[in-house]
């Protein structure tokens, strides 16, 4: 869109177009893009913004049934539209109409065989897997291969797109349906745009997707992710890389050793257990159980005993009794995770559980909600006071009088788990953004840690003393609209 000279501004009210990006997911999610294109739609009249336009996953999965429901929305623009957006955009300012697809079942735009789908991928509009070679005539921000992305922000840590797509089949989830079938970007691609962001002062890399554990498959190695992992790690600026969402039935032997033993990736587990009653596991098309969960925790620790781990469940399931319930409260107790997600089934139109019998009542799935959110939020307090006392290696994110200092150690993923705050409010000297940090846990407040600084590490800004990048460490230590 620059390159086609459309200029990015802070403020939606200054913008001739407000862009607003949404979320297909659960209905909450679908209920804040709603309301963030009604509130985009409510500066028409009162400022520059002349058009609102819907884009993401709730665009590409309702397309012009969306477009009929919210009649505020200027235009809404699926994944196949994204290459040719500022056409798009300049049709829909000029009082143009830009017809809405008719949403499809994009799992069947690839191949089922995943060794075909990268030839085929060429063909199919496949968001963020864009290579990171520029067009010709459009020059690199920084480097000979930039890739072709705007930061919204100054953040020391930015999220960097693994794959695209999903080939699991839960009962619960629609995400294949708009998503795709599970196809991987190359790890060229990759690589070039973790340099590029490293050289636009980003610390921390998060490799995100649908599914992390499948890295590779279509390329003709599912342990691709293996060999990938420490190539980031080794990319001059990059102090820490993180992987989300991992499979626990996907889960390799050698890419524990990975993640548990690699300098700078953190051994941090975004395991999706979703439950551990087996019954209910199998109705959701899934696998394992509490005793299966508790081992690969085991086989975790065994290794960096002080890995972090988080993971999300669905309580309430069609079928789910109390017998269940207490099975995964047993898995809870025993888990020590620390960071917990607890989310009320709900029926999701499109998909295989939606279709099942034995739904419970709303008060019943409620009532299980609440108290199994109770005992996840003593239980993640309690796994934040074992940690007192602990040496964590800390990024720090943000400074400020109000807050001080405040960071994330390896344990700890933006915006979904907690945070390490220093105890010591006049360090702000010494404590800058971006800077890696030793420091001692000597408190909690709930699931955030309180710390007093140790020492220095890496080449962090004004880290002047150091030994260069990594020296002392020992192992084990909705983003903005474009407008």
């Amino acid at each position: 869109m620059e390159a086609d000279g459309w200029d990015l501004v802070e403020d939606a009210e200054n913008a001739d177009v407000a862009v607003v990006n949404t979320c297909g997911f659960v209905e909450a999610a679908k209920k804040d893009s709603v309301d963030a294109l009604l509130e985009a739609n409510d500066l028409k009249g009162h400022g520059r913004t002349q058009a609102v336009v819907a884009v993401g996953c709730m665009a590409e999965r309702y397309g012009k049934d969306l477009a009929e429901a919210l009649p505020e929305a200027d235009g809404v623009l699926g994944f196949d539209d994204y290459a040719d957006i500022s056409d798009r955009l300049q049709t829909i300012l000029n009082g143009g109409i830009h017809a809405s697809h008719t949403p499809r079942d994009r799992r069947k735009l690839l191949p089922i065989s995943p060794a075909e789908r990268q030839e085929a991928g060429t063909d199919v509009s496949l968001p963020g897997h864009a290579p990171v070679d520029l067009p010709e005539g459009v020059a690199p921000a920084s480097g000979p291969r930039a890739p072709l992305r705007r930061r919204l922000g100054s953040n020391p840590v930015a999220s960097v797109k693994l794959a695209s797509g999903c080939d699991r089949r839960c009962s619960f989830c629609a995400i294949p349906s708009f998503r795709g079938s599970f196809i991987s970007r190359r790890p060229s691609d990759v690589l070039g745009e973790t340099r590029w962001l490293a050289e636009q002062g980003v610390k921390e890399i998060m490799l995100v997707s649908e599914n992390n554990t499948s890295y590779g498959k279509d390329l003709g190695d599912i342990r691709l992710l293996e060999t990938l992992l420490p190539e980031l790690a080794a990319v001059d600026g990059i102090e820490r890389v993180r992987v989300s969402y991992l499979q626990p039935a996907e889960m390799r032997p050698g890419l524990i050793d990975v993640l548990t033993s690699t300098e700078k990736v953190a051994p941090y587990f975004d395991l999706s257990f979703q439950h551990s009653a087996p019954g209910v596991l199998r109705a959701m098309r899934r696998f394992g159980d509490t005793d299966r969960f508790l081992e690969l925790l085991e086989t975790i620790r065994e290794k960096a005993p002080q890995a972090g781990v988080r993971s999300n469940f669905i309580v309430g399931f069609p079928g789910e009794t109390e017998a269940d319930v207490a099975e995964l409260e047993r898995f809870l107790t025993g888990a020590r995770l620390d960071a917990i997600g607890v989310f009320g089934y709900s029926d999701e139109e499109g998909t295989e559980a939606a279709t099942y019998d034995h739904k419970l009542d709303q008060d019943v799935v409620d009532e299980r909600l609440a108290r199994v959110s109770r005992l996840a939020e003593e239980l993640t307090s309690q796994r934040a006071e074992e940690r007192v006392g602990e040496r964590l290696e800390v990024l720090i994110e943000s400074v400020d009088d109000e807050d001080g200092a405040v960071g994330r150690a390896a344990h700890q993923a933006p915006e979904t788990d907690g945070q390490i705050r220093f105890a010591d409010a006049t360090a702000g000297d010494a404590l800058r953004v971006g800077r890696m940090v030793v420091a001692k846990v000597v408190g909690t407040e709930g699931v955030d840690l309180v710390a007093e600084q140790c020492e220095l590490l890496g080449a962090g800004p004004g880290a002047a003393g150091s030994e260069g990048p990594g020296a002392g460490r020992s192992q084990g230590a909705a983003e903005g609209v474009g407008r």
